[in-house]
């Protein structure tokens, strides 16, 4: 089981990404999530990463379980994550730019945080994302990283899942 979760919040076209102050990925433009707490599902987690990173109402969003994402760094540091797409409905606007204890908040075009070329955001973000954004399954995504590149990345259908709406 990991340890931790991220979403991606969809408006339309338009993702809401957090330019993150701490490591890791400093300075980069992520989705939100974090540490689950004790005793707290990834479900649990996400709801309560959201609210408190966006303060959007997660009563007006629909969470779907997109599967994971894991890594394999120079075969010494291994991790992943619970990874969510989340749905924004209704007319609820969130002025952006905002800032936030974990960085900056602001609604990205969808085609700027997929571009392969944007060294802004992460680099496996641009790999995964069109999957966990377009794809009906979830999955298990794979990354294999050598010398701060990517060697390998495969993607798994997983057969459970569950999207809940608060």
């Amino acid at each position: 089981m990991y340890k931790q979760t991220i979403a991606f919040i969809t408006k339309g076209d338009l993702l809401l990404m957090l330019n993150r102050n701490k490591a890791p990925n400093q300075g980069l433009w992520n989705g939100v999530g974090g540490k689950m707490e004790a005793g707290e599902s990834p479900d649990e987690c996400i709801v309560r990463e959201v609210k408190e990173e966006t303060g959007l109402p997660v009563d007006q969003m629909h969470f779907i379980n997109k599967g994971s994402v894991r890594w394999e760094i120079d075969e010494k540091r291994f991790g992943g994550m619970y990874v969510y797409h989340v749905k924004l409905q209704g007319t609820y606007a969130l002025q952006t730019p905002s800032a936030n204890v974990e960085g900056i908040l602001d609604w990205k075009d969808q085609s700027w945080v997929l571009d392969e070329q944007n060294q802004g955001v992460g680099g496996m973000i641009p790999r995964y994302l069109p999957q966990v954004l377009k794809g009906v399954e979830p999955c298990d995504h794979h990354f294999i990283m050598q010398d701060q590149r990517i060697a390998r990345y495969e993607c798994q259908p997983l057969s459970v899942a569950k999207n809940f709406k608060i």
